[in-house]
Formats: C-alpha cells, sequence, structure tokens
C-alpha cells in the first residue's frame, strides 16, 4: 500500500515560538482525515520573501503569514490578491496555483465566522470598532458585507480613523452600512457591538480610559486573546456589558479559512477552540 502524500504547510513570523497555528492546523487534519506537516518558520527580517520562495520551491503547498510580514507578502502576490486581501492591503495565506504565488485576508472572515459562532451576527448592529490600524482595516469589509447597520471607527488619533473612513465608504455603501469615524475620546452613543481591534489590552499602561454605553445584550470583543480576560473584556464587562469574549476563536476560524483554501475542506472550528483554550490553560497553570 502507498503511504498517503504529506502535504506541508506553515507559518512565517518574526518572532514566531509562539504562534499556535501548528497545532490548529494539525487538528484540522485529524478531523478531516488529511495528512500534513504545518511548521513554525521564523524568517529574519530582511528575509522575508527568500524564505517564502524557499518554500514553495521544495514543494511547500501553502503558508500563513503573521508579524510583521503581512504587507510584504500583499506586495509578493500583488497580481493574483482575493478581494478580501486587496481591501486589507494586508495578505496572511499564501498558495501558488498555476505556477504563480496567490494571496487571501482570512482575518476579516475569521471575525465574522467567530461572531456568530457567539450568537452575535453583525447584521444590523450598532458597531463601534476601536483602532485604525492593520487589524481594523481586515475587519471593515468583512463587518460591512455582514450587514452592519452603523460601523463606527474610532482611534486615539482621529485622521486615521478619517482616513480609513474615506478608504471604504464607498464599499460599505454597496451594503448600506452607514461608515462613521472620529477619536476615540468622544465616542457617544449606544453599542451593540464593541470590537477591540488594537493591542492596548495587552498593557495597562496603554489601555484606554474611555466610558462606553453598552445595548442590552452587547458584546464586547477582544481580538487579542489570553488564558485570562483582557483589560479591555475587564473594563467592558464593568461598564455593562452582557456578555465579554477574546479572539482565540477569530484565531481559529480565520485559520479554517485558510485550511479550505488550501485543502478543499471547511473543518469543524469548536472542537479545536476547546482543545486550544484547554492547551493554553494547561500551559498557563505549568508556568
Amino acid at each position: 500500500m502507498t503511504a498517503p502524500s504529506i502535504a506541508h504547510f506553515g507559518v512565517v513570523g518574526h518572532p514566531i515560538a509562539h504562534s499556535q497555528s501548528p497545532f490548529i492546523h494539525h487538528e484540522f487534519a485529524r478531523q478531516t482525515g488529511l495528512t500534513v506537516q504545518y511548521e513554525k518558520i521564523l524568517a529574519p527580517l530582511d528575509g522575508f520573501s527568500d524564505t517564502v520562495r524557499q518554500f514553495f520551491r521544495t514543494g511547500g503547498r501553502g503558508l500563513n503569514i503573521t508579524v510583521p510580514f503581512k504587507q510584504e507578502a500583499y506586495e509578493l502576490a500583488r497580481a493574483h490578491l482575493s478581494q478580501r486581501a486587496a481591501l486589507a492591503g494586508a495578505v496572511n495565506t499564501l498558495w501558488m496555483h498555476d505556477s504563480a504565488l496567490h494571496g487571501c485576508n482570512t482575518d476579516g472572515a475569521g471575525l465574522v465566522a467567530d461572531l456568530r459562532r457567539l450568537g452575535h451576527d453583525p447584521r444590523g448592529k450598532r458597531t463601534l470598532l476601536l483602532g485604525a490600524g492593520g487589524a481594523a482595516r481586515g475587519a471593515i469589509p468583512a463587518l460591512t458585507e455582514a450587514g452592519c447597520r452603523t460601523l463606527h471607527i474610532a482611534n486615539r488619533t482621529a485622521a486615521r480613523a478619517e482616513q480609513l473612513q474615506r478608504d471604504f465608504t464607498d464599499y460599505a455603501s454597496r451594503y448600506d452600512t452607514v461608515l462613521t469615524s472620529g477619536a476615540i475620546t468622544r465616542v457617544q452613543g449606544q453599542w451593540d457591538l464593541v470590537i477591540n481591534a488594537t493591542s492596548s489590552s495587552l498593557d495597562a499602561a496603554t489601555a484606554f480610559d474611555i466610558q462606553l454605553e453598552y445595548a442590552p445584550g452587547a458584546l464586547a470583543y477582544d481580538m487579542a486573546y489570553g488564558t485570562q480576560p483582557t483589560i479591555f473584556m475587564q473594563q467592558a464587562a464593568q461598564q455593562g456589558a452582557h456578555e465579554q469574549a477574546d479572539g482565540l476563536g477569530m484565531l481559529v476560524s480565520q485559520a479554517a479559512v485558510s485550511f479550505a483554501i488550501w485543502n478543499g475542506i471547511e473543518p469543524a472550528t469548536t472542537p479545536v477552540l476547546a482543545s486550544l483554550r484547554a492547551r493554553l490553560s494547561n500551559n498557563d497553570a505549568r508556568s
């Protein structure tokens, strides 16, 4: 009997030791009956493109890309970008097709999938997006496609939020989403969904000190994750958010979109998320 061929995948970043992607993708493979090898790849800060070319030259099937290389990945795959990647201006998923490098950004799709898993479909919601960096840019198209009634982008520097509003106003109008922006210190109104797309909740010294008004049943969602509730989640609970969630489910859901692009199979995310949550908790308990 011929042994099954092993499809080779990986995640490229700098640093990369912390990545949970190998665990996630090996769980997806086990679930779907595929045989894969998925590795962490540390690329030199000045050697990303060479790392990618070498990977695919030696038969690699697909790569996930994490910080700080998503913009470089975008440039490498510029000739063959998905609409998601073109709108986000960044790529986190690469693969070869017809001898050409293709790129997609699965972050926004992963975010919306996780919001729906939590029972908070963005459709019709008054949504506040905190931050105006790459994470926010990747989220905006997916949130508008999902049918947010209003989407307000708030940032410490209002000009950056206003630039994102200009960039996406026409796109949002296709989905009847009202897109607005402003300074994070001037946020007003009641929100059904508040999404933190900044890294502020990872550091108490830089955490937002703002009072938000949450609507009944509202969700406060932090793209960051950890073994304990993030600072943003703690603040949201104190301010009356009905539910708080971190971004671990987004991590698993965006990985599932990449897995489907490469393998043509959509894995179930819920059991993998539960396994990953237990794994992180166990590791934290041992440290």
